[in-house]
């Protein structure tokens, strides 16, 4: 049996929470994604892997040393290290003559690969080569997909998700306008993918609503998409299931139309009219004839007029 899949009992109250966090809740913590180097990777993949780290923290784990593996091949490393770290999405870089300049995305379901993509970096325009004032760290990023082929094709719309997992960082009740100062913007046109990445500029507009200016500030990818490995529906169908916990509780008697206006439905016992208190006005005021003939269980006749 893997020393990792072992039932582990606490001995000390630091290992006894560090367990306490891998349990399984209904709102689960922040997904935190490790970057591992391949054992040919040359520098341009070295650089990508430490910009993306950047823009990850504080969710990221970097491996500095090399590790050879072949993630299509044998995927036993990558379900490892995922346990070791307690991540579920990782980036692997590598670097051969047939695929140069490699990059494989890819997220975990109960520490087993779920969906895999390969990437080839193009282009390459680091951190360091942009001279602008950056974000500072564990900014959350305003995400941004243009290109029919994102809606289209199967595999650019599950590469998608897959970028939305993973860049989009933690879950926030509420925002702030200075908060919104980070844009990541892909663009898929002509079989390739465009990453770039801007600093939002808040400029004076003389009202309340500022001027927006956007200021490139790195890094910047042109990929190309090479091999999938993607989860059969099923599999999919069943990573996206919810708790019971997490779902609504219907209301009974709600009803909504489509302007969304909501409707009740109140269920009231049978209502004696007769006891209904009215507005005390003169004219509504029984007479003395009446209230003896009610009293007599009697309708009193009506006299005739002289």
């Amino acid at each position: 049996m893997d020393a990792l899949d072992r039932v582990v009992k606490p001995k000390t109250k630091r290992a006894k929470r560090f367990l306490e966090k891998r349990e399984p809740k209904l709102n689960e913590n922040t997904k935190n994604a490790m970057l591992i180097k391949g054992g040919n990777a040359n520098l341009t993949v070295t650089e990508v892997l430490k910009d993306i780290y950047a823009v990850k923290k504080p969710f990221a784990v970097l491996y500095k040393r090399k590790n050879i593996t072949r993630p299509f091949e044998d995927q036993t490393s990558l379900e490892f290290f995922s346990k070791k770290s307690d991540c579920s999405l990782f980036l692997f870089g590598s670097h051969n003559k047939k695929r140069p300049n490699n990059l494989i995305i890819g997220r975990m379901f109960d520490y087993h690969v779920l969906d895999m993509i390969e990437l080839g970096i193009e282009k390459f325009v680091s951190l360091k080569d942009i001279k602008n004032s950056k974000c500072p760290e564990g900014t959350k990023p305003m995400l941004i997909f243009a290109g029919d082929m994102f809606d289209v094709n199967e595999e650019y719309r599950r590469l998608k998700s897959l970028l939305i997992d993973f860049f989009r960082g933690p879950t926030v009740p509420s925002i702030r306008l200075a908060g919104l100062e980070y844009i990541l913007h892909f663009t898929a046109v002509d079989g390739k993918i465009y990453m770039r990445s801007y600093k939002v500029l808040l400029k004076k507009s003389g009202c309340k609503i500022p001027r927006i200016e956007l200021e490139e500030m790195g890094p910047s990818l042109d990929l190309v998409m090479r091999r999938t490995h993607l989860a059969s529906d099923d599999l999919y169908k069943l990573s996206l299931k919810q708790p019971k916990g997490l779902k609504p509780k219907k209301k009974k008697n709600i009803s909504h139309d489509v302007f969304g206006t909501t409707y009740g439905r109140i269920h009231m016992q049978k209502q004696d009219l007769s006891k209904l208190q009215t507005r005390k006005m003169k004219g509504l005021k029984k007479r003395p004839a009446e209230k003896s003939a009610e009293d007599d269980g009697a309708i009193p006749k009506k006299s005739k007029s002289a």
